[in-house]
């Protein structure tokens, strides 16, 4: 991965809307960024949906290149397209997709999110990378000892038919002129984050279910921005926020962490390991934390205050980032 002068990451789906709340001068909220794309209304229909999910617009800059990636897609086709189209999201314009890991509320809206590319760049195929490990029927297991199921990940010949170029490796690869990093498998090293509690597997509809709480097929995207250092995205972290950032610290040997973003999964059973987690990513000298998607309030507010709103920024639907 080599430097890029700048990145624009925009937020397309989030469980969170906030138009009112200050910011700092290098995000934009969203009723800003929906006049400047041509609200001439404020009213309901003019803004975009919350929504149980996570969907990230990413632009790198490096002098006159530029490349766009939109990193998975949120949890539903209606959500992609009504926050898509108010955002005024060019979607000819991205090179690549990226689905972090096999859950619902990141790959339910990336068929729409390609037939709106494929409308608008000539019926291209989009680049869509992929985990070997996402394709398993997965479920979550209840009390009473029955499965729960969720919506499964299309198999990579139905992502075909849906207009997607599927690309599935569980290899790092650096990709867009070497703008993008999408990272291999995440080691597992702490004590304290196991995955997600309960949830289970199976191959087949004919055979047993099985412990899936590691979900193995998770990875994380990052960008290295120049004179700020590496910017982190993962998605929900159910490998576990440290452990994630263990592993690009490990991936980029001598470079300095400058960010990361997204769900940080210290929501639900999770909200247990919030002070390990919270002591924890002080280690990593982060300029810049921005929690979304699942990381939950009793986290967001841990994080404030063991670190200042300067540097704990939480996103929400609709805000731009400029780093």
């Amino acid at each position: 991965m080599r430097p890029v002068d700048r990145i624009e990451i925009l937020v397309v789906i989030d469980n969170v809307t906030d138009s009112l709340s200050s910011v700092p001068g290098f995000v934009t909220r969203e009723w800003t960024v929906l006049r400047q794309k041509g609200m001439k209304l404020t009213a309901g229909a003019s803004l975009c949906c919350a929504n149980h999910g996570f969907s990230l617009l990413i632009t790198a800059h490096r002098g006159a290149s530029r490349h766009t990636m939109l990193f998975d897609g949120g949890p539903v086709d209606y959500a992609v397209e009504r926050n898509g189209t108010r955002l005024g999201v060019d979607f000819a314009v991205v090179d690549a997709m990226m689905l972090s890991h096999g859950h619902w509320d990141h790959a339910g809206g990336l068929p729409q999110a390609i037939r709106m590319a494929r409308a608008e760049n000539g019926g291209r195929a989009v680049p869509l990378f992929l985990h070997p490990g996402m394709f398993f029927e997965r479920g979550s297991r209840q009390p009473d000892g029955g499965v729960f199921p969720m919506q499964s990940v299309p198999t990579p010949t139905e992502w075909t038919e849906i207009g997607a170029e599927p690309i599935v490796t569980d290899q790092p690869v650096s990709v867009l002129e070497e703008m993008f990093f999408i990272s291999d498998e995440i080691p597992r090293i702490t004590e304290y984050e196991r995955g997600l509690p309960g949830q289970v597997r199976r191959v087949a509809p004919d055979q047993p279910w099985e412990p899936d709480e590691l979900l193995m097929d998770e990875r994380f995207l990052a960008v290295h921005v120049a004179g700020k250092g590496i910017v982190v995205f993962s998605a929900c972290s159910h490998a576990g926020i440290i452990n994630v950032l263990t592993h690009a610290q490990r991936s980029f040997p001598g470079e300095k962490l400058h960010a990361v973003m997204g769900g940080l999964h210290l929501s639900g059973e999770n909200e247990k390991i919030i002070p390990e987690a919270v002591r924890d990513i002080g280690g990593f000298g982060l300029e810049l934390i921005i929690p979304a998607h699942c990381t939950g309030w009793r986290a967001v507010n841990a994080l404030e205050r063991a670190y200042t709103e300067q540097v704990v920024v939480p996103a929400a639907v609709g805000k731009r980032f400029s780093l």
